[in-house]
C-alpha cells in the first residue's frame, strides 16, 4: 500500500489526533463512505454500494413526499390570481420513481468514488471544494435521466398529460425527442449549484459533528443534519427551482425564449417575489426529503458495509 495513504484516505482521522487510541481515530470519516484507512479503497465497490444506496433513498424520499411536490409544482406553474388544484396530488408518481430509482442510483453511485479521488487530491483544509466538485459531476452524470423524468413528472402534475406512456408519446410527437429535455440548461443551472451546495453542507456538518462528539453519528443525527442541509439549500435554489419549472412545463406555446427571457418575463408581469413561488412547500418538501434520503442513505451503507466489512477486502 502506498507510504501515503493514511495521510490522503480520511480527513476526520486528521481531525480526531486528540483522541488516545490511534485505531478508533482511523475509522472516522469527514465524508458519508465507509472504510478503513489500513485497506485500499475499491472504486467499484464504491460504484456499486453507491448506487444500491443511492436509488433506494431516492425512491423513499419520492414515494413519502410527492404530493408536497406537486403542489410546489402547481404553484410555481400558476399565474396571479389562479387558484391551483389539489387533486390527484399523486398523479404520475409510478412513473417518476421509475425514473428516480436509476437517477439517484447513479447520482450516489458516480459520487461517492469520485469524492474520495477527489479528496486524495485537493489539500485537507479544501475538502468542501472536493464536495462540490463530487455533487457536480454525480448530478451532471444522472441528468441525462433526471431530466426527461422531471419532464414528465411536472407535466402530469399540472395535467397536461394522464399517464406517463402518454406524456412520452405525445411530447416526442409534438415537440421531438428534445421536448423530453425542454428546460435540459435550467435544471443544470439549478439541480447542479442544489447537489453540490446540499451535499457540501451536508457533508461539513458532519465534519463538524464528528468533531463535538467524538463518534460516528446514529440515523437520528444523520437524519437532522440532512433535513438542515436540504431546508438551506431548497430556499436558496428557489429562484433557479421557479425558471427550470416554468421552462419545463410550457411546451409548444414558447411563453418564454430562454432562461434570461424567463427570468425577466416573470419579473416584469408578477413581480420579483414570483421567483419565490412555492418556496414553502420547496424548503418543506427538500428539508423533510434531506432528512429521509440521507437518513436512509446512511442505513442502507451501513446494511452493505455489514455484509462487505473492509477485512474482506483484497490487498
Amino acid at each position: 500500500m502506498s507510504s501515503k495513504a493514511p495521510q490522503t484516505d480520511s480527513i476526520d482521522a486528521l481531525s480526531f489526533k486528540m483522541a488516545s487510541h490511534k485505531d478508533h481515530d482511523n475509522k472516522f470519516y469527514m465524508s458519508i463512505s465507509q472504510g478503513e484507512d489500513n485497506h485500499p479503497f475499491d472504486y467499484f465497490r464504491a460504484l456499486y454500494e453507491g448506487c444500491i444506496a443511492g436509488g433506494v433513498a431516492g425512491v423513499a424520499v419520492e414515494a413519502a413526499l410527492y404530493p408536497i411536490d406537486t403542489i410546489k409544482t402547481r404553484l410555481q406553474v400558476a399565474r396571479a390570481g389562479v387558484n391551483i388544484a389539489f387533486k390527484g396530488l399523486y398523479s404520475g408518481l409510478a412513473a417518476n420513481l421509475a425514473g428516480v430509482l436509476p437517477a439517484s442510483a447513479i447520482f450516489i453511485g458516480v459520487y461517492e468514488p469520485t469524492k474520495h479521488k477527489l479528496l486524495k487530491i485537493f489539500p485537507e483544509n479544501l475538502s468542501a471544494l472536493a464536495h462540490i466538485a463530487a455533487g457536480t459531476i454525480g448530478g451532471a452524470a444522472s441528468s441525462l435521466v433526471r431530466v426527461p423524468t422531471e419532464v414528465v413528472k411536472q407535466r402530469i402534475q399540472i395535467g397536461q398529460f394522464k399517464s406517463a406512456p402518454d406524456a412520452v408519446r405525445l411530447i416526442i410527437a409534438n415537440e421531438g425527442f428534445k421536448g423530453l429535455y425542454a428546460g435540459y440548461r435550467s435544471f443544470l443551472l439549478r439541480d447542479l449549484p442544489f447537489d453540490a451546495l446540499e451535499l457540501c453542507i451536508y457533508e461539513q456538518l458532519r465534519i463538524g459533528y464528528k468533531l463535538a462528539a467524538k463518534r460516528d453519528l446514529n440515523d437520528p443525527e444523520n437524519a437532522m443534519l440532512g433535513a438542515f442541509a436540504g431546508a438551506i439549500t431548497g430556499a436558496v435554489t428557489t429562484p433557479l427551482d421557479v425558471v427550470k419549472t416554468r421552462l419545463m412545463v410550457q411546451g409548444t406555446q414558447k411563453h418564454y425564449k430562454g432562461i434570461y427571457d424567463c427570468v425577466r418575463t416573470i419579473v416584469k408581469e408578477e413581480g420579483a417575489n414570483a421567483l419565490f413561488k412555492g418556496i414553502g412547500p420547496r424548503v418543506v418538501w427538500i428539508g423533510i426529503g434531506g432528512s429521509i434520503f440521507f437518513g436512509v442513505l446512511e442505513k442502507t451503507k451501513k446494511i452493505l458495509a455489514q455484509k462487505h466489512p473492509p477485512n474482506d477486502a483484497q490487498e
